[in-house]
């Protein structure tokens, strides 16, 4: 019994940075678009971070992800307007950890029941800063939205310029995954 519960508190603690920094995503769409239609882009600004190195970082990512996609970049009468925002907000990370074991001889035999045990409990509380980035892509010629991409995830601050290109290349391919849109009939 002792072992099994150390071996889940240890999958507990590998696992708890994956869940932490794991980004959510959501997107909506206009169920009467034509996204086949859709071949060509030209981006608009939105809200930007405001640091170019990062504001470039995104629109790269959103480059080759669009391409990916099927979809060529014309600021020339483009079928598309694709406008990304980004804010930021500070939240709290609240995360208690308890080490030892609670086992012991209880009133079903040993490593059952109730019994004797030790047992402690680490309570931390840190701000994070969370990214929000929004993709928006607009039917240039309806002018209106037909797709929108969202996504939430908490930003490391210190990451080197490699980790920040990856990580940013990452939430904007997360973020695309369901454009075209899969309509249901």
């Amino acid at each position: 019994m002792r072992k099994g519960t150390l071996t889940v508190l240890i999958a507990g603690f590998v696992l708890a940075p994956a869940l932490v920094i794991a980004q959510k995503t959501s997107h909506d769409f206009d169920k009467t678009a034509n996204f086949a239609g859709f071949k060509t882009y030209a981006f608009k600004d939105g809200t930007k971070v405001g640091q170019p190195l990062i504001d470039d970082r995104i629109v790269a990512a959103l480059e080759k992800e669009l391409a990916t996609k099927g979809l060529t970049k014309s600021e020339a009468n483009p079928d598309v307007i694709v406008v990304y925002h980004v804010a930021f907000d500070k939240e709290k990370d609240i995360s208690t950890f308890s080490s030892g074991y609670g086992g012991g001889y209880g009133p079903y035999g040993y490593g059952w029941g109730g019994g004797w045990g030790s047992t402690s409990s680490t309570t931390t509380v840190r701000d994070i800063l969370v990214g929000t980035m929004v993709i928006d892509i607009a039917d240039a010629k309806k002018n209106q939205i037909a797709w929108r991409g969202m996504g939430v995830k908490e930003v490391n601050t210190t990451a080197s310029p490699e980790k920040r290109d990856k990580s940013i290349n990452e939430a904007v391919k997360k973020i695309l995954k369901n454009y075209p849109p899969k309509i249901k009939k």
